[in-house]
């Protein structure tokens, strides 16, 4: 019973007598408890953010449409047809593939079927592609939205 006494004893002494650290500048009180702050944790805070920004600046890959405008086996015609098209269309990016014989000509990024439509109806009204046009559904880029474009709340 003695031992036990003076151990419960001591502890409660220890209690009383303990000291916590004193406050720095790097150490923010909240009542009476002291809390220190790591730089590092600001920091890696920074890069973080750093990263979902360029992260959200991205292009990504998205359901949608392309026009298949021309699938030939003549290089040629596919070169005129793409040197024509960029000169009209500067604002449609255009793509080039090519699969033994075939060498493939698709145009632009369109999330709206209407809007699809809407340019093949207007590049078959112009007659600068002589063949059929065909929507495809493919994987397509989508650029970011422009987060200074966008309205900011006050």
């Amino acid at each position: 019973m003695n031992k036990f006494f003076y151990c419960f004893f001591f502890i409660i002494m220890m209690g009383f007598t303990s000291v916590a650290q004193v406050n720095t500048e790097d150490s923010v009180a909240i009542d009476k408890n002291i809390i220190h702050i790591d730089p590092r944790i600001e920091e890696l805070g920074n890069k973080m953010a750093e990263y979902n920004e360029s992260l959200a600046l991205k292009i990504k890959m998205v359901n949608g449409y392309r026009l298949m405008l021309l699938n030939t086996t003549d290089r040629e015609a596919a070169m005129k047809l793409r040197t024509i098209l960029l000169q009209q269309y500067p604002e449609h990016k255009l793509y080039l593939s090519f699969l033994a014989p075939y060498i493939k000509l698709k145009m632009g990024n369109f999330i709206d079927k209407a809007e699809a439509e809407k340019m093949r109806n207007e590049l078959q009204s112009l007659k600068i592609v002589t063949g059929n046009i065909y929507l495809v559904n493919e994987k397509i880029e989508m650029k970011p939205v422009d987060k200074n474009a966008l309205p900011t709340e006050d």
